[in-house]
């Protein structure tokens, strides 16, 4: 709540934290949301569809099709790619979810299995079944399993579906599905300690249940293995000893006698097992290079799968691993690898279908696009503008909006752009998965190419900006794994990057950050139910040095931050607005602001006054009183992982609404 009419004088007088907070009213009082100002005149130009493409999360090879399920597009489907007239020959929609991360083939060949992620539980099927003999009938629901995502299916020979994920607020379970009972079952939780599950695997006797952590939760176990007795229905602990530090078990494949186990890496990398299933405690560990090791296939003794940087082979003869060389192009983040004819059948995040020789070296590549898949609006993740461009992050593309001709050009890039920023002309980007900054300069590049790299562990970009003074990219980033988080540091005219790693504290990440007079403020975000969260922290991005720090006194950690002159803004993840004095480093001001936001936000200084987005909102604050107006309301953006607003040279807005990229022109009145 915001009070115009306390003096300066006032406040001094009031004396200590306490009489400030007093004389504030910094008890965090509910702040109404105004309507946009009358006398403002704004603006609102829709520029189209932000990121359009057939985004894609998983795939698996039947006979000679490639089934390829959908990531956040509406709605939700499968499409079928046929692989000797190179061709989308099938499609089916969803009703539920936003992307497909799970398929499976039952042993005939008959059905594929699909599971779903979903924003959240909303008691719908989360488990579908396609009769591939009769692809125009519409998928059928069969059931919901009790965790909110799906993450990964497998069939036992005998037909019976077994399914894993998370999402709930219990452990996750092992799920299973009998088409004689058409019953979805809770086949039991083997640990309390995991987050996640990513992987199962199923024979006759057995299913294996591979799980982990993947946002550090204090308490939390590591990679764990299960092998689960269908008869007794009881759960026995597998794990490879030399697997047990890493964050968790990746993916599982039986192939013949042997279990294939690939894990997720962090401060190690990755690692590859190969188990006797006839006696689990024969086995082989290799290790592989980057962070992950999922999607295996086998060609005669070498087991091929996905890594961070492209596809690997486990020469099962010499027990190494080394990564496949190919004349193709750069597969970025892979959704599904299988074999066909001696040839390794690879389906990347990039749209587009390779079939690589292995032996001869050589592949031929299908784009899904020309094939014939559908491509619709995507949920967006970063934003940027300058220069006379927009750009939006989407999933292995960043889409680049020209303001003077319209036209629109996709950008490759692995992973996705949880932020960016334009400076001198070129774009960069966070890019996650542990990817590092990217650059892109529309006068000289035609695609985006990696400029600076960071310890793996420090693998999520949250919040991407300018340090002017010093001329540095500044990158608020989160460690999934470990907990906290790190400033990324780069600079575009020596190349130099720099990673300081725990700058807020060991429990709190970089969510937020905004940068003045070469001073770059950190706004911290604790995702654990107990310790510290929201602190700021004042830094010296060149020297590596803390400057001071203050508690905001928030209930919630860091949404967003912005500067205004001597005043840094701050939001908060329960609709909490807070505001820093920073020449005398003092809370000034602190409202509840949830009628216009809750959850992650963003904010922007533009032409002297402070605006943010939520998911449903754009406002602006005044900058004497601080208080909130509406400026454009129920913009319902289409993002994925929260909202984002930016501006350029001109003094526009831009955001979401909906899945269309908006421009807001605003003139507030004084």
């Amino acid at each position: 709540m915001s009070h115009p009419h306390i003096s300066r004088r006032h406040v001094l007088q009031a004396g200590g934290a306490a009489g400030l907070a007093a004389a504030l009213g910094l008890a965090g009082q509910p702040a109404a949301a105004a309507t946009a100002d009358d006398r403002s005149t704004v603006r609102i130009t829709d520029l189209g569809p932000a990121v359009v493409q057939f985004s894609l999360m998983s795939a698996v090879l039947i006979g000679d099709t490639v089934y390829i399920g959908s990531r956040n597009v509406d709605p939700v489907r499968v499409i079928a790619l046929h692989l000797p007239t190179r061709t989308v020959v099938a499609r089916t929609d969803l009703t539920n979810g936003h992307s497909v991360q799970a398929l499976a083939a039952d042993p005939t060949g008959r059905y594929l299995y699909a599971g779903v992620l979903q924003k959240a539980d909303v008691g719908k099927p989360n488990l579908f079944r396609w009769d591939l003999t009769t692809p125009g009938t519409p998928v059928e629901a069969i059931g919901r399993m009790g965790d909110r995502d799906v993450r990964a299916l497998a069939v036992a020979p005998d037909g019976v579906l077994y399914a894993v994920g998370g999402g709930a607020e219990t452990a996750p379970a092992l799920w299973e599905w009998d088409p004689a009972t058409r019953e979805v079952r809770n086949a039991g939780t083997p640990g309390p300690k995991g987050t996640l599950v990513r992987a199962v695997a199923a024979t006759a006797t057995t299913v294996f249940f591979g799980a982990g952590t993947t946002f550090n939760g204090g308490d939390t176990g590591r990679a764990t293995l299960y092998a689960y007795d269908r008869s007794a229905g009881t759960f026995t602990s597998v794990a490879p000893p030399e697997m047990e530090n890493d964050p968790s078990i990746r993916d599982l494949a039986v192939m013949g006698d042997t279990l294939v186990v690939g894990s997720a890496g962090s401060t190690e990398p990755s690692k590859v097992a190969l188990m006797d299933l006839n006696d689990l405690s024969s086995y082989t560990v290799a290790t592989s290079t980057g962070t992950v090791a999922k999607s295996f296939t086998e060609i005669d003794d070498t087991v091929y799968f996905a890594g961070e940087d492209g596809i690997h082979g486990y020469d099962k003869r010499t027990d190494t691993i080394a990564p496949v060389e190919f004349d193709g192009p750069d597969l970025g983040e892979i959704w599904g690898v299988d074999s066909r004819d001696g040839k390794i059948v690879v389906t990347s995040a990039f749209g587009f279908v390779a079939e690589i020789d292995p032996a001869a070296g050589t592949s031929k590549v299908t784009e899904l696009s020309e094939a014939g898949a559908p491509e619709t609006p995507q949920t967006a993740m970063g934003l940027a503008a300058g220069d006379g461009y927009v750009y939006v992050g989407g999933t292995g593309t960043l889409a680049r909006h020209s303001l003077r001709t319209g036209e629109v050009v996709n950008l490759r890039a692995p992973g996705e752009a949880k932020d960016c920023v334009v400076h001198d002309g070129a774009l960069y980007t966070g890019q996650y998965n542990s990817l590092g900054i990217w650059r892109h300069d529309p006068h000289h590049d035609r695609q985006m190419r990696q400029v600076a790299d960071f310890p793996h562990e420090q693998n999520r970009p949250l919040d991407v900006t300018v340090d002017r003074t010093n001329g540095l990219v500044l990158a608020g980033v989160q460690s999934d794994t470990e907990g906290g988080g790190s400033l990324w540091t780069y600079h575009p005219a020596t190349g130099r990057s720099r990673c300081f790693v725990d700058p807020v504290d060991a429990m709190q990440c970089v969510r937020g950050i905004a940068s003045q007079d070469g001073v770059a403020y950190l706004g911290g975000d604790n995702t654990l139910a107990t310790g510290p969260r929201s602190t700021v922290v004042a830094f010296d991005p060149v020297r590596g040095t803390e400057l001071w720090r203050i508690d905001p006194q928030q209930t919630a950690g860091t949404a967003a931050l912005a500067v205004r002159g001597r005043h840094l803004y701050g939001l908060s993840r329960k609709g909490g607005l807070f505001v820093i004095d920073l020449r005398r480093r003092t809370l000034v001001h602190r409202a509840d602001i949830r009628e216009v936001c809750n959850g992650f936000a963003a904010l922007v200084t533009n032409r002297g006054v402070v605006y943010g987005v939520s998911d449903t909102t754009v406002f602006r604050f005044d900058p004497r009183t601080f208080a909130v107006s509406t400026v454009v309301p129920a913009v319902n953006g289409g993002w994925y992982s929260g909202s984002h607003l930016t501006n350029d040279e001109a003094g526009h807005l831009y955001t979401m609404r909906g899945r269309n990229l908006i421009r807001i022109t605003d003139r507030p009145g004084r």
